[in-house]
């Protein structure tokens, strides 16, 4: 059976934030995890994830799709201990051409919390490169994800969807503003973690002029961060005074990659003061406190913000969509052309064949001294090359387009190459404006 692209996914659309957290992979187990998948069921030829605080997505080269969907639903129900039932409601399903247009779609931030985003962009670079460097794909998923970055790029060059690129850092310090505006706080806010969530935090908040505290485990990488941005306004607490930290500021947020909570119940004391906590990280960081008054967002909690965003970009977004269509288009196309170039070559290889065939006799039979083989192979070469260079360039021209899988058949019933069909309109795209 043919080969094709199939995702497999779980976003915050459909599955809540307790669910995605556990789903959350070390680096070296994900690795591990995706090598096993491979060496354990032969139609993955390749696999690569995406995990981020958001989505948790597979992406695949697989021989038996529908297959290779429900054998990677019970590994992963079996290695994070949850019910396959519960995956398999909150599982995003995505094969074939609508594979290829999904993946663009996230690297663009299209398919995002918060449109717009550029985080995503990065983020999957680096897990391509992780799975690249792992053997765990190859030039099926290469050719993917350099398109899909191409596409990124498009996006962001022919819209203004980015311009003022919004992270759940910005939308988390944005509501923290909102709430001050209105209850007349001082702008002092702590942060936990100098991760690439904390780093984002810290720069939106002093850049909207608060005094921020920053706790972290690693003192040492905390103080390098603070060097980099050199704002006064930035100070540095040991982690050991954490829970006195949490007592006596009105704001916190807190994003690290500890995979257990960092602020408990136990460290929560009673205040005089209403407290605003947002937990930013996945699997959370916050165990849900009791206390009346604080009020904890999670990353899923920020909706409704990213909900006036996403009116605001809603032009932006159909130019976006419409790029992205535009790359489905190319890469199908491209595919398509990729289809053809065995029959060519083995069109060329035919009639290099017989050349080479008729040379040989003709020496055999003395026509032709053997001193000249070399020669007169060298023009019988240019000859047939010269002959097949109209019909192969047209074939590639046309691979695209429903009269190829004719022209195509045509060649391999008329010089007796290859026995199967070659089906190349399997790729036919509905993303095209012409609607092939």
């Amino acid at each position: 059976m043919q080969a094709d692209y199939l995702s497999l996914g779980f976003s915050h659309k459909l599955l809540p934030i307790d669910t995605r957290e556990r789903l959350v992979f070390e680096q070296d187990a994900l690795l591990e995890f995706l090598a096993q998948l491979k060496r354990e069921y032969k139609a993955i030829q390749e696999i690569m994830a995406l995990c981020t605080c958001n989505r948790v997505e597979f992406y695949l080269y697989t021989s038996a799709p529908e297959h290779t969907a429900q054998h990677l639903l019970k590994a992963l129900a079996q290695a994070k201990q949850v019910d396959l039932k519960t995956l398999q409601t909150g599982l995003e399903t995505h094969a074939h051409m609508h594979a290829i247009h999904h993946v663009f779609c996230v690297v663009s931030s299209l398919d995002s919390l918060v449109v717009g985003e550029t985080q995503i962009t990065g983020q999957f670079k680096d897990a391509f490169k992780l799975c690249l460097q792992a053997r765990l794909c190859a030039k099926h998923l290469s050719r993917l994800a350099h398109f899909a970055l191409k596409c990124a790029a498009g996006v962001r060059n022919a819209t203004a969807i980015s311009s003022q690129a919004i992270s759940i850092a910005s939308v988390a310090v944005k509501q923290a503003i909102e709430i001050l505006d209105t209850e007349k706080l001082d702008k002092r806010a702590m942060v936990v973690g100098v991760g690439e969530m904390g780093q984002l935090v810290c720069k939106h908040l002093l850049a909207k002029g608060f005094e921020v505290v920053l706790y972290n485990r690693n003192y040492e990488h905390a103080q390098d961060f603070a060097k980099n941005l050199g704002n006064q306004n930035l100070q540095l607490q040991p982690l050991s005074t954490l829970a006195q930290g949490i007592n006596t500021h009105v704001f916190l947020f807190c994003a690290t990659s500890a995979r257990t909570s960092v602020i408990t119940q136990g460290m929560v004391r009673a205040c005089n003061f209403r407290r605003w906590w947002f937990d930013l990280a996945v699997p959370r960081n916050i165990e849900t406190p009791t206390e009346s008054n604080i009020w904890l967002y999670s990353v899923d909690d920020l909706q409704g913000v990213v909900a006036h965003n996403l009116e605001q970009r809603q032009k932006d977004m159909h130019g976006a969509y419409q790029v992205v269509g535009q790359y489905s288009v190319k890469f199908t196309q491209w595919l398509q052309s990729l289809e053809v170039d065995p029959l060519i070559k083995d069109l060329r290889g035919l009639a290099k064949e017989a050349a080479l065939k008729e040379l040989h006799r003709a020496i055999k039979k003395g026509y032709l001294p053997q001193e000249h083989e070399e020669s007169v192979a060298r023009i019988l070469h240019n000859a047939f090359n010269t002959f097949l260079h109209h019909p192969t360039a047209t074939l590639k021209k046309n691979a695209h387009k429903p009269e190829s899988d004719m022209l195509g058949e045509c060649l391999k019933s008329l010089f007796n190459l290859g026995k199967g069909n070659m089906f190349i309109n399997r790729y036919k795209c509905e993303f095209s404006e012409e609607g092939l």
